[in-house]
């Protein structure tokens, strides 16, 4: 039951950040700045500073130009995101178009 919410909330928010966003237009600007390398069972991912502000993201929209093997940080980017709405910690974001600047 909550896997099937989490999908529905997941593909409603998809689809109402895609219908309000026009294709060429990114709304942030920001900087990838490592790895979290911390040990918890909601760590892991990227820190991205974005207005200030410190989220985490865990994958990259298909369409990104950005290469994550092995990066030299501090990596500046335009994306556009949401706040993950299923987020353990509450710092993670969900990406849905990013391009290195």
């Amino acid at each position: 039951m909550k896997v099937r919410k989490l999908i529905s909330v997941l593909i409603i928010t998809l689809s109402v950040a895609s219908c309000s966003m026009e294709e060429d237009e990114f709304r942030s600007s920001g900087t990838i700045t490592g790895y979290d390398i911390r040990e918890c069972a909601c760590c892991g991912g990227y820190f991205i500073e974005i207005e200030s502000e410190t989220y985490r993201f865990f994958n990259l929209p298909n369409n990104s130009n950005l290469n994550l093997e092995n990066p030299t940080f501090p990596i500046p980017v335009k994306l556009n995101w949401i706040k993950d709405p299923s987020a353990c910690l509450g710092d993670e974001i969900l990406i849905f178009k990013i391009e290195k600047q």
